[in-house]
Formats: C-alpha cells, sequence, structure tokens
C-alpha cells in the first residue's frame, strides 16, 4: 500500500470558487451518503496550474446504480465500464466508480481474490489487435488503485470534496513543479496497453508548455506503430480536441516531429506551410474565447486540415456532383452514396460533416460577391449551412469588413425573420397555405329517394 502526500487546504491553491457549481452539487450529495467522492484528473491538474478546467470529473466509491439513485438527472452509459453522466442542461458531469487494472491471469492459474466487475466487454472487443492492449480494464477498486492505472502522473491528483485537500499516491505534484509529464508505471508496458496514450503524451506537453520524461520519449520512438492499432474514430475524436483547444499548430508540430502525425495521417508526412497558417488562425480564432464556443463545428476545425494539404481538393475533384435541392424545398435529403465517405489517412470523417464543409464551400464565394442580388442574399440567410460559413471565412478568410456586414445583416434578419435551420419547417417568409375546409355532405330528403 503507498502512502499518499497529502496537501491541507491551508497549504494548495484550489478554492471551490473555481470548481463548477453543478460538480460540487455531485460531490456534495455522494459525501452527505456516506460515499467517498473526489474530484479527479486533469480539472485538480488545471485547478494547480491556475487553468480553467475543460471539465470536471468525478471519481467515487459508488456504483453507477447507486449513483443513479441519487440523481434523477442521471443516464448510465457505456459497455465495457459503466459511467454515470449527470445532465444539468446542456452541461454534463462524468461520474464514474474507482477502477483498477487487473491483467490477465495465466491459464491455468486461479485467484482467491473476488473481482467485482461492472460490465463486460462485448465478444466483438476482441478484434485482431496485438496481445497487450487493456482487455479487462472494467473492475472496481479502490482510489489509490485508480491512480495507479490513469496514464501520466498529473493526472493522477485527486481533490477530496470532505478535507478539502489534495491528495497525491503517484508523485503528480512534483511533476507539475518540474513540468514534466511522466508516465505512471513503465512507458513502454502502459503505451503497449493503450497506444493512444502515446498521442496524449504529445498533446498534454504542447498544451501545457511542459517537457516529456525521457523515458516517454523513448518508448514514442519504440512503440509509435502501435497507433495504427488505434481504434480511427477515437484518433479522430483526438484530432478534433486538438483543433478545438487553442494549440493546435504547436500540437501538429510535435506530433509531426514524433513521426506519429504521419502514421494517423500519412497525407501531412511533409505539409505545406500553408497548413501552419491555417492552424495559427484557428488558435487565435479559439484563444479569444474562454472555453470552446459551439459555433467550432467539426466540419469548421477539420477544414483547417483539409484545405491547405490538398487532401480536400482531390477528394472532391473525385467524388461525383451532388444534386442541388431549391432553398426551402421539402423534398428529403439525399442519403450519400458509401463512395462519397472522405478518408483521411485512418480518420473516417462523418459524411454529414463532409456535407456541411461542401455547403461551406459553396456559400462563401457568395458571401464575398459585392454584386450579389439581394434576392439571392437573403436565400443565403436560409441555408442550414450559413452560420457555419460566416464562422468559417471569419477564421480563415481574412475579410473582416464583409464577416462584420454579414453579421449586421443576420442580425437585422434575427430582428425579423429567423434563418431556417436544419429540421425547421416551412422557410420565414413564406406564407402557409390555409387549407380549405371540406364541405360537409347533408344526407338527401326523403323527397329526392
Amino acid at each position: 500500500m503507498t502512502v499518499p502526500i497529502i496537501i491541507p487546504r491551508a497549504d494548495h491553491t484550489i478554492s471551490r470558487r473555481n470548481i463548477d457549481p453543478d460538480a460540487l452539487k455531485v460531490l456534495y450529495r455522494l459525501h452527505e451518503h456516506n460515499f467517498t467522492a473526489y474530484l479527479v484528473g486533469g480539472s485538480v491538474r488545471d485547478l494547480l496550474l491556475g487553468r480553467r478546467p475543460k471539465d470536471f470529473d468525478i471519481g467515487t466509491t459508488a456504483h453507477p446504480y447507486q449513483i443513479k439513485k441519487l440523481f434523477r438527472n442521471c443516464w448510465i452509459i457505456g459497455r465495457r465500464f459503466r459511467l454515470a453522466h449527470v445532465k444539468f442542461g446542456t452541461k454534463t458531469i462524468e461520474v464514474a466508480t474507482f477502477r483498477r487494472f487487473v491483467p490477465e491471469t495465466p491459464q491455468g492459474e486461479g485467484s482467491d481474490e473476488p473481482i467485482v466487475v461492472a460490465s463486460s466487454p462485448g465478444p466483438e472487443e476482441g478484434g485482431n489487435r496485438p496481445a497487450g492492449p487493456i482487455v479487462r480494464d472494467n473492475t472496481y477498486g479502490t482510489p489509490e488503485e485508480d491512480a495507479f492505472r490513469r496514464d501520466f502522473t498529473i493526472n493522477g491528483l485527486f481533490y477530496d470534496i470532505a478535507t478539502l485537500s489534495i491528495i497525491d499516491y503517484v508523485g503528480g505534484l512534483a511533476d507539475l513543479e518540474r513540468r514534466i509529464v511522466r508516465s505512471i508505471g513503465d512507458p513502454r508496458v502502459r503505451f503497449v496497453e493503450d497506444p493512444v496514450r502515446m498521442l496524449r503524451a504529445v498533446v498534454m506537453a504542447s498544451r501545457l508548455g511542459f517537457e516529456m520524461d525521457p523515458l516517454v520519449v523513448e518508448a514514442i520512438a519504440e512503440h509509435r506503430q502501435l497507433i495504427t492499432t488505434a481504434a480511427p474514430a477515437r484518433l479522430l475524436e483526438e484530432y478534433y480536441k486538438i483543433l478545438r483547444s487553442g494549440y493546435s499548430e504547436a500540437t501538429f508540430r510535435a506530433l509531426a516531429r514524433a513521426r506519429l502525425l504521419e502514421l494517423i495521417t500519412p497525407e501531412l508526412k511533409s505539409p505545406p506551410d500553408e497548413l501552419w497558417d491555417w492552424l495559427e488562425k484557428l488558435d487565435r480564432y479559439r484563444q479569444g474565447f474562454e472555453t470552446a464556443p459551439p459555433a467550432l463545428t467539426n466540419p469548421i476545425l477539420i477544414s483547417a486540415l483539409l484545405m491547405p494539404s490538398g487532401v480536400w481538393e482531390r477528394s472532391m475533384a473525385s467524388a461525383p456532383p451532388a444534386p442541388r435541392e431549391p432553398a426551402g424545398s421539402k423534398t428529403r435529403r439525399r442519403r450519400s452514396p458509401p463512395g462519397e465517405r472522405l478518408e483521411f489517412g485512418m480518420l473516417p470523417v462523418a459524411r454529414r460533416d463532409i456535407d456541411t464543409l461542401r455547403q461551406i464551400t459553396q456559400i462563401v464565394p457568395k458571401l464575398s460577391d459585392p454584386l450579389l442580388p439581394e434576392r439571392a442574399a437573403r436565400t443565403i440567410l436560409r441555408r442550414p449551412a450559413f452560420r457555419d460559413a460566416l464562422v468559417w471565412l471569419e477564421i480563415y478568410g481574412d475579410a473582416p469588413e464583409i464577416v462584420a456586414e454579414w453579421k449586421g445583416t443576420l442580425e437585422a434578419a434575427d430582428d425579423g425573420e429567423r434563418p431556417a435551420a436544419a429540421g425547421d419547417g416551412p422557410a420565414p417568409g413564406r406564407r402557409r397555405r390555409r387549407r380549405r375546409r371540406r364541405r360537409r355532405r347533408t344526407a338527401p330528403d326523403a323527397d329526392d329517394s
């Protein structure tokens, strides 16, 4: 058993004023019902660094359905390991039961220690993965065991709501002081368990301005090929997180130096200088907000990689043209055929995002056209992708006057009629045809029979 370092409230800088009030509600309620409840992971790290956390995750001794009993606004998700999502409007507080890593028991050997399994992996989760990746990471454990199964020391810190103290089992506080990203355990083993940890090490060092531990650097060089065994959808989500972070240029440059970028997206092995210019513009826009704004949608984000690299142009040149539909058309939207899906290295970019980006590329030239007729301008305002196109132009277009003019037009339209969005009814400004009442037929008189 490891004796943790415990920092009392008087000796650290985390204040409850800086913790999301809804996260505090969850922590307090769990504590009131005699469960251990800690703020965990990156939120503790960021609070100690004076940064605003993106998420506030909670670890607890309560099991998922015990959590659900305490919160009416709670949903249980996950197959391999159940997580509780406590909803507050559009915000989600993720609550996980403390877990531990259970290594595979060699054939013929047993264990008398009881194992409480949260949920079993489905048969499809075996796949063709090499020996080593975690397939049994779904058992309940203690806070200490939970800390040691995490990826990096600076992510293994806990904040105890009962005592307002910081608990450190893994040396994370010392590494925060040294500004080092260090693996919990041997990185050569931990990266085989989960290859995405290599990418996360590079991302974290770039975003925080930290150095990677030499053992981490060596392990990435040794095992970088394993990143190709990771789930493509998971890698795509990691790319979106990077693009949304405000530090995408530095991060993708670091991924290129670590030679991970060329394995995930070979199209970016030797990127043009224009790529870094696009990422710099995206970062500048994102850093103007305290948190990532909802306007930064996936099509806008991924365009910063697809367009300057030439991937988008090549893909559109080989794709069949999509049929155009008149604005306000009630016809059902055509489903894209399988061949229109854009493959970006390992990353399966969603069809809906490609469709939206295609609409953006159609709208943006019209926004910059000084001779655009007034009727065409009103039609553009009703296009579902209009707002995305306007944000895209603001980020990448270098045309602040045009953006300001269209924002004024949009505000004026919002005061009168709201531009149509996907799923809306008839377009604004169009009168609905009144249905004529059917004339009621009267029964024939007896004299007529």
